[in-house]
């Protein structure tokens, strides 16, 4: 399967980090700068059924990673893709190029949270997430260090760095043989 992703012409990225760390603001900007696909794994979920119910208690569907894997299996091996989603354990190591881990300072991270309207268990559970880098810890075990990389996402201006760092990579990425 490795040899099948090394075919691939163009690069797959995974954008991941606590709800409000900013990946969807990132993801579309990056998109846009480098022509790959967007794929918003939490609209897809939502628009395709991709779920096994309602989580009252966070307040979000319940991902369903079997549906989701299965029905994005043909455009990841295609390459060319940004995935957008808080998560990253469930997806398959082959898939991804690159792993992105957005990280955001706790005070910021609370008012963003708190604007979205976010509940006081929704709310605290992302903010430990965070405090505890529970994420990156995620991505470190799920996939080769050498492929994960962490960035500071608390302003427009780390979003902005962000972006033109991750669209020089995309510039620079070459198949592997």
């Amino acid at each position: 399967m490795v040899e099948e992703s090394g075919r691939r012409k163009r690069p797959n990225i995974l954008v991941t980090g606590t709800p409000g760390t900013g990946k969807t603001t990132t993801c579309t900007a990056l998109a846009e700068a480098t022509q790959l696909r967007h794929i918003n794994v939490g609209d897809l979920v939502r628009d395709k059924n991709l779920h096994d119910g309602w989580d009252d208690e966070l307040d979000c569907f319940v991902l369903n990673e079997d549906l989701v894997c299965d029905e994005l299996e043909d455009q990841m091996e295609e390459g060319g893709n940004i995935v957008d989603y808080h998560g990253c354990d469930f997806f398959p190591e082959r898939w991804f190029d690159c792993v992105v881990v957005l990280q955001t300072d706790n005070t910021v991270l609370y008012d963003r949270l708190s604007r979205r309207g976010y509940n006081e268990s929704k709310l605290s559970n992302n903010i430990e997430c965070e405090i505890f880098q529970v994420l990156l810890e995620e991505a470190k075990e799920s996939y080769p260090e050498d492929r994960v990389v962490a960035m500071k996402s608390d302003t427009i201006e780390d979003i902005n760095r962000n972006v033109s760092t991750l669209t020089d990579w995309v510039r620079n990425w070459h198949p592997t043989s």
